[in-house]
């Protein structure tokens, strides 16, 4: 009893020495990963439904990933300049406009519009909120900071959104377009709820360097290279890394259902036990990449979803397929970890920016990856969408991680260099 009641006063410890405002994106992205999760596993088979095949579906997704980074450098120039507050409800009111798009779409040529809206929404959006979890947070409860928005988020509420998104789909007709086409409705009304939500508790908060001198976007887009190591073979790590949310994900729920002939309960059940695998497992790593470093969990959880996908292609009944999807949970655990890493390389001041020039790279490589995958599914084989992922993640990814320094104390030692200097 001693024990649980120490463990608790320590978490409200932790939630009271943090920022209001990073506890306000907690709540906003909290809500956000409902309704997304909500709508998930029937997102690419309602596209398909409509009448698009796979090869359109990646192109649909490409499309929308490709728009949205080529305005995230301008998106982070602006926060830089401006502040995050506009900027991200800018991005709620896009995903808002894409939920309802998809919702009201009777041919799969609309979601095209759905699809460039939600990208440009999610990626505005998340980019606000990254650089106000980046800049709130202190290096010692990063990597534990981010993974109680990824618990809440992608764990309990996460375990929500599927189990509402399949009791209505069932409700409404089965997996099909009348059967999830309600779903869309209510995540757009969700959204609606975090716009005024963030509109009325988020301060406009920027962080600018006492050496800022007048805003240029090239110049200062080249500062944060030119004082900023390691940041280019990173951007590599970091792209590989993001592959899975339109080379994977989009594709897997398809797989699910087309060839293993999941039905909606199975599908919500993979969702779900995502969802789980953050609730058990992502503070406790958290707490790990705080203390022993980032690299090391990193080294731990990737594989993880090697295995996933590997077990998705080989499952012979639903409960492999259940498994597989609990398995997929670990890149949302290993994404905050990376992301903490990804914001100690360069100094709070650039922020905005090299997140900025990060999502334009993710996302124009995710883009070119996610078009490639559904021509591989047409042309070659549903299964080799999911194996190219994995030798590409093996073969490039984890040995750059391996050549890369730990992040852990980086910033805190440049802090110190800057304020010995002053």
């Amino acid at each position: 009893m001693k024990t649980t009641t120490f463990a608790f006063s320590k978490w409200i410890s932790f939630l009271g020495r943090q920022a209001r405002d990073w506890r306000v994106t907690v709540a906003r992205t909290s809500t956000d990963r409902l309704a997304y999760q909500m709508i998930f596993p029937y997102l690419s088979i309602y596209i398909l439904a409509l009448g698009a095949t796979a090869t359109q579906l990646g192109f649909v997704i490409s499309l929308g990933m490709m728009l949205a980074g080529f305005i995230s450098p301008f998106t982070g120039w602006y926060i830089d300049r401006i502040g995050p507050k506009k900027i991200y409800l800018f991005g709620i009111s896009m995903v808002a406009v894409a939920y309802l798009t998809y919702g009201l779409a009777q041919d799969w040529t609309i979601t095209l519009v759905a699809m460039v809206a939600y990208w440009i929404g999610y990626s505005v959006s998340i980019h606000s909120c990254a650089t106000v979890c980046g800049n709130c947070l202190t290096n010692p409860d990063r990597a534990t900071g981010m993974m109680i928005c990824e618990t809440f988020g992608a764990g309990m509420l996460g375990m929500l959104g599927p189990i509402l998104g399949a009791w209505l789909v069932a409700q409404f007709g089965g997996v099909n377009v009348p059967g999830i086409r309600p779903l869309f409705f209510l995540a757009f009304l969700f959204t609606v709820g975090t716009f005024a939500f963030v509109a009325t508790q988020l301060s406009n908060q920027q962080w600018k360097s006492a050496r800022a001198t007048g805003s240029h976007l090239l110049r200062d887009l080249q500062q944060v290279f030119r004082e900023g190591r390691h940041l280019k073979r990173w951007l590599v790590i970091a792209s590989i890394g993001q592959l899975p949310l339109g080379m994977v994900f989009p594709f897997s729920q398809v797989f699910a259902h087309e060839v293993k002939g999941a039905d909606e309960f199975v599908l919500a059940a993979m969702v779900t036990s995502a969802a789980l695998a953050s609730i058990v497992f992502a503070i406790p790593l958290g707490r790990l990449a705080d203390r022993a470093g980032r690299k090391k969990i990193l080294y731990a959880v990737i594989p993880l979803f090697w295995v996933s996908n590997l077990m998705l292609i080989w499952s012979p009944q639903p409960v492999f397929l259940v498994i597989a999807g609990a398995l997929q949970g670990f890149f949302y655990i290993g994404g905050p970890i990376s992301a903490a890493m990804e914001r100690e390389l360069v100094p709070a001041e650039q922020m905005g920016r090299w997140i900025g020039i990060g999502r334009f790279t993710k996302m124009m490589v995710s883009a070119a990856f996610t078009a490639l995958a559904g021509i591989i599914w047409d042309k070659v084989g549903a299964p080799f969408v999911f194996l190219a992922f994995v030798a590409i993640d093996l073969v490039v990814r984890m040995p750059l991680l391996i050549t890369m320094p730990e992040t852990l104390r980086m910033r805190t030692e440049r802090e110190a260099r800057v304020g010995v200097g002053e």
